[in-house]
């Protein structure tokens, strides 16, 4: 056999070893991560579920999720074990990064345009508001009941059977 013959094989294996060795480590990441846990830690479980750690055994965790509610975890279920402020913001909604007060965003876009204008200024400067507003046939003018009258009676003598009828 020949080099060319064996060099896709020889690829292949290269290829599933590195692929061995990065799930390997990411392993080992997790590991070192789930055992540096410590009572009074926040972690995140596998299913979702947010908690402060308790205890911690050689292949168990006791999880305080609330007032009362204990619950007992393998440490493999553990997903996460988050820092102080992460686990304060995603938890108990404690923002602990004040520092951008002045970068919100207002409700309103008066001070995008630099001006602040109110309603009554733009009526007193003579602007006139627009009303999108549909119109009821009540408030239709009164100029325009005498046509509808004059279609009424068309409609009239066209049914009577006049000659327009035969």
């Amino acid at each position: 056999m020949s080099l060319v013959t064996l060099l896709p094989f020889i690829v292949l294996i290269g290829a599933m070893f590195l692929m061995t060795r990065s799930a390997k480590k990411k392993q080992q990441q997790a590991v070192d991560m789930r055992n540096q846990m410590q009572p009074g830690s926040g972690v995140r479980t596998i299913g979702g579920m947010y908690a402060t750690v308790k205890e911690v055994n050689d292949d168990t965790v006791l999880l305080d999720a609330g007032p009362g509610v204990e619950l007992l975890f393998a440490k493999n279920s553990i997903g996460a074990v988050l820092s102080d402020d992460e686990y304060n913001r995603i938890v108990h909604g404690i923002e602990h990064d004040l520092k951008s007060d002045a970068d919100i965003v207002p409700d309103d876009a008066s001070s995008l345009t630099g001006t602040d204008a109110s309603a009554d200024d733009a009526a007193a400067s003579g602007d006139k508001s627009v009303d999108l507003g549909k119109k009821d046939a009540d408030d239709a003018p009164v100029a325009d009941a005498a046509p509808a009258e004059a279609k009424t009676d068309e409609q009239a003598k066209k049914s009577d059977g006049g000659s327009e009828a035969k």
